[in-house]
């Protein structure tokens, strides 16, 4: 996939031991971006690279790739002791703290809006724990922009969400002239809107949404 492609093409630049600046002017990513992608990827500078920034520089730069390594590793297990199996209410109030910050609050739709996909997943988790909501009952469509690719894109949240990509409501394209240039490639799959379609079940119609923002009037009371 488009994604997986140029995650990979940055991986092997890191691999041979070229730099976040180098692998940034040769594939328009933002270096938190590229960052996140590579904290975990062994880095031993090739000639190029010591050539171009330096010895003492990519000394440093072991360090402190080496430092933040260790860092997320302790953080993850760290995460592991304070957060065991999450509980069904964990779920419940989990995906109610995403509703509140990525769900419409208005027109009576339940639905959340996300670009990433542990957010989505987890939402339709929610949908399915703590209101019984099935794949059958969610509707998606997709916000693009130029540079995606429609089909892959499609195949890829069809991947994610478990929805066949017959389903798929139509694509959005964003054609904004005024779009800064660097915003290119951060959403290599755009956005997924991800809505509850009752089907003719009161409890998953207006009445869910009500629900949803009477709980969320409840904890922000």
């Amino acid at each position: 996939m488009y994604h997986q492609e140029i995650k990979q093409k940055a991986i092997n630049l890191r691999k041979n031991g070229y730099s976040y600046n180098y692998i940034g002017k040769h594939i328009p990513l933002a270096k938190s971006t590229l960052s996140d992608w590579l904290h975990d990827v062994p880095f031993i500078p090739n000639e190029y690279t010591l050539k171009t920034i330096g010895n003492a520089r990519v000394a440093s730069g072991k360090y402190k790739h080496q430092t933040k390594v260790d860092s997320l590793k302790k953080a993850r297990l760290q995460a592991k002791k304070d957060i065991a199996i999450l509980s069904d209410r964990d779920v419940m109030m989990l995906g109610l703290g995403i509703y509140i910050g990525e769900g419409s609050k208005t027109f009576n739709i339940t639905r959340v809006v996300n670009s990433d996909p542990k957010i989505i997943k987890f939402s339709l988790k929610w949908f399915k724990i703590s209101f019984g909501i099935g794949i059958k009952n969610v509707g998606i469509r997709l916000h693009l922009y130029p540079d995606n690719n429609v089909k892959e894109s499609i195949k890829y949240w069809s991947k994610i969400t478990g929805i066949p990509e017959k389903d798929f409501g139509k694509s959005s394209i964003d054609l904004r002239t005024n779009k800064k240039n660097r915003n290119h490639g951060k959403l290599p799959h755009g956005t997924a809107h991800i809505t509850v379609n009752g089907l003719g079940d009161k409890e998953l119609g207006v009445y869910l949404h009500r629900r949803i923002m009477a709980w969320i009037n409840r904890v922000l009371c």
